[in-house]
This record gives structure tokens, sequence and C-alpha cells, in this order.
């Protein structure tokens, strides 16, 4: 038997007064925001502030979760809802805009970031860089008790030094001679032990070794020193683009989210909370980002700017949505196209940087990680997936 579905196609909003509790969520949701955003960058930057390394750490990784989990559940999924709409007419519905959007949106950011480090837009990496970043004391690799590895690593460091003054036939000859190594994560109990050789080469053929340069893991050589400078460049302008993609994917977001708040009916409640939590969570991804960054040091009020901003921005949004409650219809076509395109843009953004940025380059390219035990790399995976978790629970009332 044949039936039908009726789609309820109102253009107004759903604005039903309770003008005291709107006014307090810009309070409320906006204090959230500015202590999510701004508590990690006063923890790694402010010496009265005696946060553990290891709340840090958690803090740091969880962070990169909420941003992964927010790009997939709370911005692509909300686009396609708004572009996929059955009350959309016209060219809208003639294709999937939101994934097309957001794929656009992934390879706009590639080339952009490709074009910020070839070009060196941010500038060559400055030796007055400020980095403070707690969480990098909890993967250090363990050392043996006597400190041979300190030394072992001074030594390295002198030595690729001094090459860069020798002539060939002199390099080629320190690149034939046998160096002791020891290995880092030597225990106590080899301390005593007798220290294996082994030539130290410039290349291998075994991918994912420690000399290996064909592989990106890898990369030490008599050369280090001078690759080290170039790979540091790349980094800066890759970790700045990274930095201001990221804060422009969730200001745009919040702008929406405190607009639709704003005017929202029967779902308010629920949604205050929920939002509540959301931008305090989301604030930590950013400000674990803004806070481990290396900024120069005349730029050190940058990473307080941009956590200020995007703490200010939800409750801006909710405050205008609620002088234009009267006109503002964020179930018309023409808002549900603006908001799902931006939502899709947001999305491919945050999609972009946390898989790139956050995922790739914190795990498999981030040599204290690298380096560390696999118990902190799982703690760090673990800490990652609990807050995308948390965030895609987060999903099922906003």
């Amino acid at each position: 038997m044949p039936y039908s579905v009726t789609v309820d196609c109102d253009n107004g909003n759903e604005y039903d007064g309770r003008i005291g509790v709107r006014i307090s969520s810009i309070f409320v949701i906006g204090l959230g925001s500015m202590l999510g955003a701004l508590l990690p960058i006063a923890a790694a930057r402010t010496k009265r502030m005696r946060v553990p390394p290891l709340a840090f750490f958690i803090t740091k990784y969880f962070g990169s979760g909420v941003i992964i989990a927010t790009a997939f559940i709370h911005l692509l999924s909300p686009a396609n809802k708004a572009l996929n709409s059955p009350c959309n007419t016209g060219l809208i519905t003639n294709y999937d805009w939101a994934s097309g959007i957001a794929l656009m949106t992934i390879f706009l950011m590639f080339f952009i970031e490709l074009m910020a480090s070839r070009f060196d837009i941010f500038g060559t990496h400055a030796h007055d860089l400020e980095a403070a970043d707690p969480a990098k004391d909890v993967v250090k690799p363990a050392r043996s008790s006597d400190g041979k590895a300190s030394v072992h690593k001074e030594f390295t460091k002198t030595h690729s030094h001094s090459n860069r003054t020798l002539g060939s036939s002199q390099y080629s000859d320190n690149t034939n001679r046998e160096l002791d190594i020891i290995p880092i994560n030597a225990g106590p109990s080899r301390a005593s032990s007798p220290v294996p050789t082994e030539p130290l080469r410039t290349r291998s053929s075994i991918p994912g070794r420690v000399d290996d340069l064909s592989y990106p893991p890898g990369g030490e050589d008599h050369l280090g020193h001078q690759r080290e400078h170039m790979v540091d460049d790349d980094h800066f302008a890759a970790q700045m683009t990274g930095i201001f993609i990221l804060e422009f994917g969730v200001v745009f977001h919040s702008v929406f989210i405190g607009l639709t708040l704003a005017v929202t009916g029967d779902e308010f409640n629920v949604l205050y909370i929920v939002l509540a939590f959301h931008q305090t969570f989301e604030g930590l991804g950013l400000g674990s980002r803004l806070a481990t960054a290396e900024w120069p040091k005349k730029k050190w009020w940058m990473p307080w700017a941009l956590g200020i901003a995007y703490g200010l921005t939800t409750p801006l949004a909710i405050a205008v949505g609620l002088a234009i409650r009267e006109t503002f219809t964020p179930n018309s076509q023409k808002t549900r196209i603006v908001n799902g395109s931006f939502d899709a843009i947001s999305a491919g953004i945050l999609i972009y940087t946390g898989l790139v940025e956050l995922m790739a380059h914190e795990f498999m390219f981030n040599p204290e990680m690298r380096k560390s035990s696999i118990k902190m790399m799982l703690l760090a995976f673990f800490c990652m997936c609990v807050g995308a978790g948390l965030m895609a629970l987060l999903g099922k009332w906003a």
C-alpha cells in the first residue's frame, strides 16, 4: 500500500522567548570556550601554573581527537543535512555538494600549505623561537643511569658541526670511521656491558632505519645539522599555516553555532548544555595546538590573541542572533545553503588539519613520539580516541 511522507518546510525560526536563559548562554558558553582555549596556553607558558607534564600530554592528544570528531560529526554531517534537505529546490539538489565542497577544501588547504612552505611565506625558522610543550617531557626516551646517552648526543652534535668545515677528502675519511653507538633506551643493566660498534652510514636501503634518508621518519647522517635546519624551516611554515587554518575552521563553525542557539525552540535546553561542553572541548583542541607551537618571542601575544578570538566568537554570535531573533530565519533555503556550505568548508579544513597535522605529524613524524616507548604511544592514541569518542557522543544531541 503506497504511503506519503509530509515534509515540514517552515522558513521561520523557532524562537519561543526565555530571553533570560538565552542571555545566560552568552556568558556560560563564553566562559567555557575561553577556559578551554586559554588554559593550555597558560599551563604551558606561565611558570606559576605547575601543571604535571602528563596532564598536558593527555589534554594535547585528547584535543586532537576532539578536532577530528568535530570535522566528521559536527560539521560534515550537518552540512549534508542542510545541503541535501528535501526542502531545497534548484541546482543545489543535483549533486552532493557537502562532500564536494569538503573535498575541494582539503585540496585547497594542501595547496596553501604547499605554497607557504615552498615560498617561505612565514619567514625562515628564526633562532628566537619560544617553544613550550610540557608533553615532550613525558615522551622523552629513557636514558641510561650513567648519562652515556647524553654524552653520545653531545658527541654526535659536535661531530656534525665539525663536518661542515672539513674538505671532501676529510669527509670521506670520517664517513668510514667507526663510532661507538649507545642505545638511547639502554637500561641500567646494559650500562656495564660492552658497547657494540658499527659504521655510521649516510644511507641505508632498509626502510624505517634511523639513517635512512629516503624514508621521512629517518634522516640522521653526517649532514644532520644542515638538514635539521632545512627541516625546521619547512616545519615552521607548515606549523604556522596549520594553526591559522585550524583557527579559521573553528571560528566559522562557532559563528553558526551561536546564531542557531539564539533562535532555537524546544531543543534549546539540551542544545545549551551540549554546546557548553562542545565549545569547551573544541577550545581544548585549539588551545593545545596554540600552546605547543613555536612562536617567535616578538609574537608571544599571538597564541593568547587567537585563543581569546575563539573564546569570544560564539558569545558574540549568540548576542547577534538574539538581536535579530525576529528576522533571522535559520530554516530558509538561503540560510541552509550558506550554513551548509560553511560547515562543509570548515569540515574540509578540520579533516585535513586533523588527519595530516595532528595524527600523521604527531605520531608518524614526531621524533619524540617515534623514540618513545610503545606504552606512551598507545596512551597518546587512547587519549585521542577518548576525545573523538566523547565529541562523537555529543553529536547525538547537537
